[in-house]
């Protein structure tokens, strides 16, 4: 009886014990598109967050999808230093390009801020914005949203990053502007820069 009791004890100690459970999971990975623009000087290639910023970049594969940024310009920078500001594009309120305003996305909820490359929506009040964008040079905090500020505080709705064409963006925040042009004065282009199609590539992985 002991020695059978002693060999169940030996082959309990050599039975490899069972491991636990995980207590965490990874959070999901996001779900990405990936739009190419070929502008006059050169492809700028996006990836869109659709799983973070799903009415903002639905609202822009919209356009893409159904041509809409097909012919417009870039016509608009903020250069406040070298290398640093911001390069505008989309309809400029065309009307056989135009569609509803949607919901406004704020980085509070989306978590995607305005660092280096980084797209946005631009807008006038919240709930606005339509079909013009923005793309970053150099880190934007300025843009998001801040609830700690009075007023309207919640910046803009950042939603996908350039992945291929800096280099484009660069050239088009260092193109002239003309001090006299359009609504910002000194900001509007003197020779707006074409996109010359906009078109949806694949899920990026």
């Amino acid at each position: 009886m002991i020695a059978l009791l002693s060999v169940a004890l030996l082959a309990a100690q050599t039975v490899p014990a069972t491991p636990p459970a995980p207590t965490t999971t990874e959070a999901p990975k996001p779900v990405m598109v990936r739009v190419a623009m070929q502008t006059s000087l050169g492809p700028v290639v996006l990836d869109l967050d659709r799983t973070h910023a799903p009415i903002t970049t639905g609202n822009f594969l919209r356009y893409v999808d159904q041509h809409r940024l097909d012919g417009v310009t870039f016509y608009r920078t903020v250069r406040v230093a070298p290398d640093f500001g911001f390069v505008q594009f989309g309809i400029q309120n065309e009307p056989k390009r135009i569609l509803p305003p949607i919901a406004h996305e704020p980085t509070t909820k989306t978590g995607i801020k305005h660092t280096d490359g980084t797209i946005s929506i631009a807008r006038l009040a919240p709930g606005s914005a339509r079909g013009d964008f923005t793309i970053m040079v150099g880190d934007q905090p300025s843009l998001d949203a801040d609830p700690s500020k009075p007023g309207d505080n919640l910046g803009y709705a950042a939603f996908g990053h350039v992945v291929e064409g800096m280099d484009v963006i660069h050239k088009i925040l260092d193109q002239p502007a003309d001090p006299a042009k359009g609504p910002f004065k000194g900001e509007m282009l003197a020779a707006p820069i074409k996109i010359l199609s906009a078109k949806r590539l694949a899920v990026a992985q």
